[in-house]
């Protein structure tokens, strides 16, 4: 029972951060028309011409991205991570709504009333709250879906970093609900789309766009092999020498996203309980994987 723990605290957060995000998004983006970006952005779009269920529309509009995210990103735990997210988004989203708190003297009510009309804090609150959610679905090893599988998909094809990969994903739909919505929402939404990245930044473990990390481990082929097969990264195997002992200590080296920095934990923690493990900032990182590598002059 104990190893399924981390396993059921990890589906806990995703259910958690599910009701966080639709939250975010009936309370202050559909009723001030702000375009949430991604699959929930397009599904706003159409919920305005035809009044269909947005959380419909998610369920429907992430299940082609699904098919793409398993094709191409592979593996079990992104597959049932990721469809409990959305489904647990996509039902809780239309849910709310008929529950009291979305009365007609519920506390969601009221307050969407005192916000209507100040576009500003409608954008500044929902960046927040829903850079709550984005940021404890990546603590718990997930994805919400939508954007976030285009963007996986775009960093694994052409090596596009993650932070442009939602940038354009999100800013396509974006400049897309500025003809629905107005230029003005469109504004207040990209900057909407700003803030909600830098809170999830802070949530998950920090603002820099990508780490290092330096194992030494008496494992080292083990947590290799699982850095490569669950986080597809590229992995290094230096020699080392204990200074104090004179052993050989080998180190393995790698270099990931933030989003990745839980997963890698959890990897060696379990391959290697007494491994040490360093983690530092990379301020840019250019090859595989990551931005390529060009010319200077």
């Amino acid at each position: 029972m104990k190893k399924y723990l981390p396993t059921l605290r990890d589906f806990t957060i995703i259910g958690i951060s599910s009701i966080i995000q639709a939250l975010s998004l009936q309370i202050f983006f559909v009723p001030a028309n702000l375009a949430s970006g991604g699959v929930s952005g397009i599904s706003q779009l159409i919920n305005h011409y035809t009044g269909w269920p947005i959380g419909l529309m998610v369920l429907i509009g992430n299940l082609p991205l699904f098919v793409l995210g398993w094709r191409f990103l592979g593996g079990k735990r992104f597959a049932f991570r990721t469809a409990f997210a959305i489904v647990t988004y996509s039902i809780v989203t239309d849910l709310l709504l008929k529950l009291p708190l979305f009365g007609v003297n519920g506390a969601a009510t009221r307050l969407i009333s005192e916000l209507s009309g100040d576009i500003f804090l409608n954008s500044l609150y929902g960046a927040i709250v829903s850079g709550v959610g984005y940021g404890l679905v990546y603590r718990a090893r997930g994805t919400s879906g939508g954007s976030d599988i285009l963007a996986r998909i775009l960093n694994n094809w052409r090596a596009i970093p993650m932070t442009q990969s939602y940038l354009i994903v999100d800013t396509a739909v974006i400049l897309s609900a500025g003809f629905v919505f107005g230029w003005k929402q469109a504004l207040y939404a990209m900057i909407t789309l700003y803030v909600s990245g830098i809170v999830s930044e802070t949530i998950l473990e920090g603002g820099a766009t990508v780490r290092t990390a330096m194992i030494v481990t008496a494992h080292p082929k083990q947590i290799a092999d699982r850095i490569m097969d669950e986080l597809s990264r590229g992995v290094t195997l230096l020699d080392g020498t204990g200074a104090y002992t004179g052993e050989n200590r080998p180190v393995v080296y790698c270099v990931i996203t933030r989003a990745e920095v839980t997963a890698l934990k959890e990897i060696v923690h379990e391959a290697d309980p007494d491994a040490f493990m360093v983690i530092g900032v990379a301020h840019e990182v250019l090859g595989e994987g990551f931005r390529p590598l060009k010319s200077q002059s």
